[in-house]
C-alpha cells in the first residue's frame, strides 16, 4: 500500500519526470517481483503512466507489512464497517473526532481510488495520561482506524497495535491499558 501511494502520489503531482524507473525498482524491487519480465523491460524503457498505473492496480495486499499495524478482515463494505464502528465507538464513549473519506474526496478530484476511509477516535481521558508520560505519543493520538478495500475487493480494518505504540513511545506499562481495548472494538465493527 505504501508504494502504491507514494508512486501515486509521486505522478499526480507531476512528479513522474522525477522519480525514474531506475529509483522505482531500487526502492520498491517487491513491485518488479510481480511484473513478466516483458512487462518490466517496456515499463523501464517506457517509463509510461498507463503502464505504471496498470502495475500500481495489479497490486494486491496479500503478505501485509506489519510495521505496528494490524489488519482485520471485514465481512462488511467500507461503509458499513465504518459505520458498524462508528456506532460502537460511540456506544463505548468514545469521542469521533474526525471521519475522512479518502476516496469519496479523490472522486471529487475526478481521480479513481477504492473505498478509503478513515476514523480519528479517542477519549481526552484516556490519552491525556499517556501523552502527559510520553508526549511523543500525541503524534499517534488520536487513536486512527482505517476501513480500505484491497484489489480483491476485500475489506480490511487497519490500525496501530498498542504494542507499537507503547514501543514506540516507550509508554509506561501500567498506562498502556488505557488504549488497550480499542482493538476488541475495532474486531466487533469487522465481524
Amino acid at each position: 500500500m505504501y508504494r502504491r501511494n507514494v508512486l501515486t502520489n509521486a505522478l499526480q503531482a507531476g512528479a513522474g519526470v522525477v522519480m525514474t524507473w531506475g529509483f522505482f525498482s531500487r526502492s520498491f524491487p517487491a513491485a518488479w517481483a510481480r511484473l513478466r519480465p516483458e512487462e518490466a523491460r517496456a515499463a523501464r524503457a517506457t517509463g509510461s503512466q498507463d503502464l505504471l498505473t496498470e502495475i500500481l492496480r495489479g497490486t494486491h495486499m496479500k503478505a501485509m507489512p506489519v510495521n505496528g499495524m494490524v489488519h482485520i478482515r471485514s465481512h462488511h463494505s467500507v461503509q458499513e464497517t465504518v459505520q458498524r464502528l462508528e456506532s460502537i465507538l460511540r456506544t463505548h464513549g468514545l469521542t469521533i473526532f474526525c471521519h475522512v473519506d479518502h476516496s469519496g474526496q479523490a472522486e471529487k478530484a475526478g481521480l479513481k481510488m477504492r473505498p478509503t476511509q478513515l476514523l480519528i477516535f479517542g477519549s481526552a481521558k484516556a490519552g491525556t495520561p499517556l501523552m502527559v508520560a510520553s508526549p511523543t505519543l500525541a503524534i499517534d493520538l488520536p487513536l486512527k482506524a482505517l476501513a480500505w478495500e484491497d484489489a480483491d475487493g476485500t475489506v480490511w480494518l487497519s490500525y496501530n497495535g498498542p504494542e507499537y505504540l507503547q514501543q514506540r513511545h516507550n509508554v509506561p506499562d501500567d498506562l498502556i491499558k488505557n488504549i488497550a481495548g480499542a482493538p476488541a472494538l475495532l474486531q466487533k465493527a469487522a465481524e
